[in-house]
């Protein structure tokens, strides 16, 4: 389980010899685990930084490095489950500095729709606002506390008016979240379109573990 701190130990055999490790935005979590127990990786373990530092996307790299640097001699290899994540190019150049796979892509939107997808229709979507099932789960948490929609609402068409819809990628088929996801494109003000996606580029990357 992850723990409240965003952060999971996993059980090692005594040489660590065999092992891989996974460096996971906390986001992606449930999604890693879901993979994992379909397809019996058990020799993949996980451990997870806090979702919310993609509310300051500029700590995820200093996050990343010592997370690795604290585990790196107990397993293998190492890899880190992260696109760029808004850090300018400064993830992907870390990883390569410290010899650690980082998965390709811009951001979880794109490589759950599959990153030649996403890029494909990219020019055409710049007014689209993207959510996955986690952040449709948590979007008071990350969406519309932290911009402040919940104490100053005349902020939404402020900071919104230039979008035309809500983006629902859909990593299962979840009538619930679906639900959710509609009230989330309703109170934006913002047209609703569902895509079901399931785990794309991101099982794909694993598979190859």
């Amino acid at each position: 389980m992850i723990s409240d701190a965003g952060l999971t130990e996993a059980g090692l055999p005594p040489d660590g010899r065999g092992r891989v490790l996974l460096i996971a935005c906390g986001a992606l979590a449930q999604e890693i685990v879901a993979l994992k127990a379909a397809n019996s990786w058990d020799h993949l373990d996980l451990t997870c930084l806090p979702a919310n530092l993609h509310l300051w996307p500029e700590k995820i790299t200093a996050a990343v490095i010592e997370a690795v640097g604290k585990h790196r001699r107990d397993y293998d290899s190492i890899h880190v489950v992260y696109a760029d994540c808004g850090t300018g190019g400064q993830l992907a150049e870390a990883c390569a500095r410290l010899g650690v796979a980082l998965i390709p892509g811009p951001h979880c939107y794109a490589f759950f729709e599959g990153n030649d997808r996403f890029a494909a229709h990219a020019d055409s979507e710049i007014t689209a606002f993207y959510l996955t099932d986690f952040l449709v789960r948590q979007f008071d948490a990350f969406v519309w506390r932290p911009m402040g929609f919940d104490r100053h609402p005349s902020l939404v068409p402020m900071m919104f008016g230039n979008y035309e819809k809500l983006v629902y990628l859909a990593q299962t088929e979840d009538a619930a979240l679906d639900a959710k996801a509609a009230d989330c494109a309703a109170r934006l003000g913002l047209r609703y379109e569902r895509r079901f996606t399931g785990y794309g580029d991101l099982a794909a990357e694993l598979a190859r573990l």
